[in-house]
């Protein structure tokens, strides 16, 4: 089995972002309109532009960047039907005493924990 990586990209920064007189423009990506847009006509000295080019190859789309796959875990019901090799993230809203019963049923079963 070939393992293939995920590749890496820049940052895709807003027209303008980071210039010091221009606080008020957020980093969020918007497509750049203007006429006379350096960033529309592509100049390298304006940043990256998100294409298709960038995109990752379907074997690893959606993959944790460690290469595993993840589950979302609420409860320890959840925890027993996750496969061996998946990495496991749990919920926001688990509470310590249960988060701790996961996490030691999950070191168990051999599953890698994202946010012990």
């Amino acid at each position: 089995m070939v393992v293939v990586k995920k590749k890496k990209h820049p940052k895709f920064f807003r027209q303008n972002y980071g210039r010091t007189d221009r606080k008020r423009i957020g980093s969020s990506w918007r497509r750049p309109r203007g006429h006379d847009n350096k960033k529309r006509a592509k100049h390298s000295s304006a940043g990256a532009e998100p294409n298709i080019g960038w995109r990752n190859a379907r074997a690893v789309r959606g993959l944790h960047p460690s290469g595993t796959c993840e589950a979302l875990v609420k409860n320890m019901g959840e925890l027993g039907k996750v496969m061996r090799g998946t990495a496991v993230r749990i919920a926001h809203g688990v509470g310590v005493r249960k988060r701790n019963a996961i996490v030691s049923k999950a070191k168990e079963l051999g599953l890698k924990i994202l946010n012990e």
